[in-house]
């Protein structure tokens, strides 16, 4: 085997040497600054996104307090107009009520008066009705009918007692 032979080994730490030169300048030259220039430009592409991400949150934060404020706002609003309503609505009943309150008063005031007229209509009725059973008992008991005066004397001194 030739590359075992001691005499061949002069050429081919020569070779070796060359072609490792070769290999390393080729590196250095074309491929590490390739390779560096896509690393900068995946680490700027990433740097980037990182900003815009950042910039997005800010916004999106931003967003979220005005929708937050907007919220409490009109929360505030429809607190106030329900309030508002509320009074307003308390308002008209109490005027209602009281308009009510003062037609119920008139009408319990005419009842009471009829009532009491009624009443008296209805006792000067029992008053006469007393007298003519009171009238009809003396004439069956006794045969003749007392006088007119004396019986409603009598129903006036019976209802008194």
């Amino acid at each position: 085997m030739p590359q075992l032979n001691p005499l061949d080994w002069a050429p081919q730490l020569i070779w070796l040497i060359v072609t490792f030169g070769v290999l390393y300048l080729l590196m250095v030259w074309i491929a590490l600054p390739r390779i560096g220039a896509v690393i900068e430009t995946r680490a700027a592409h990433i740097a980037a996104d990182l900003a815009a991400a950042d910039k997005l949150r800010r916004e999106t934060e931003e967003a979220i307090a005005a929708y937050e404020q907007a919220l409490a706002e009109a929360k505030q609003k429809a607190h106030a107009i329900v309030e508002e309503g509320r009074v307003k609505l308390k308002a008209e009943t109490d005027a209602e009520r009281a308009k009510l309150d003062k037609k119920l008063a008139a009408k319990s005031e005419e009842a009471e008066a009829r009532i009491e007229k009624a009443k008296l209509s209805a006792m000067k009725e029992v008053n006469a009705v007393a007298a003519d059973v009171a009238a009809d008992i003396v004439h069956k008991l006794i045969g003749t009918a007392p006088a007119k005066g004396d019986i409603e004397k009598a129903v006036a001194a019976a209802r008194k007692a």
